[in-house]
């Protein structure tokens, strides 16, 4: 069971992510750091699920995310070229088997969403955000040709403190089912 680091505040709210194998996360961490804005740059590439949940959920969400991770097997999922973020630009992902455990963690704490987590979610890597919207359409060109469809597996469920701006990791809960989402 992972223990939510004391040192920090117990307003601070949670985030969930789906944890990627190591070479993506390199290729698409590399790309962030190659076009994210850097002063606004705090965080490594990640997928996030979830971007709030309350603090009041320290103990219950943490024992539910390990209980779905131990129950079901990694689910793939296929990187599917580029995502137009207006301000911004980043890697397109499609995995139902993702949206499928993301539905679920979202009906069981349905009354706890926040407006933003209780919205559809299109599954995603940012590589670049809050820029001039002339600088997204310029790196989506160029980097049009260098997305190659790729498929791959995620690994885990990430739980992380928001601490402003940058994150605190939790837990990390690797998928070890059997059951196909």
């Amino acid at each position: 069971m992972a223990a939510i680091p004391p040192s920090r505040s117990s307003s601070a709210p949670f985030i969930v992510t789906a944890e990627m194998p190591g070479d993506i996360m390199s290729w698409a961490d590399s790309l962030r750091r190659a076009h994210f804005p850097p002063e606004r740059n705090h965080l490594a590439a990640h997928v996030t699920l979830f971007h709030a949940f309350a603090p009041s959920l320290r103990e219950e969400l943490p024992r539910y995310l390990a209980r779905l991770a131990a129950e079901f097997a990694p689910p793939e999922v296929a990187v599917s070229g580029l995502m137009d973020l207006g301000g911004g630009t980043a890697i397109a992902l499609r995995s139902e088997g993702m949206i499928a455990l993301r539905n679920r963690i979202a009906e069981n704490f349905w009354d706890m969403l926040t407006a933003q987590d209780r919205g559809g979610k299109k599954l995603h890597i940012t590589v670049q955000n809050k820029v001039p919207r002339a600088a997204a359409v310029a790196l989506q060109q160029d980097l049009a040709p260098q997305i190659e469809l790729r498929r791959f597996a995620f690994t885990g469920l990430g739980l992380h403190l928001y601490c402003n701006p940058h994150w605190e990791r939790v837990a990390i809960w690797p998928f070890r089912g059997q059951t196909r989402p």
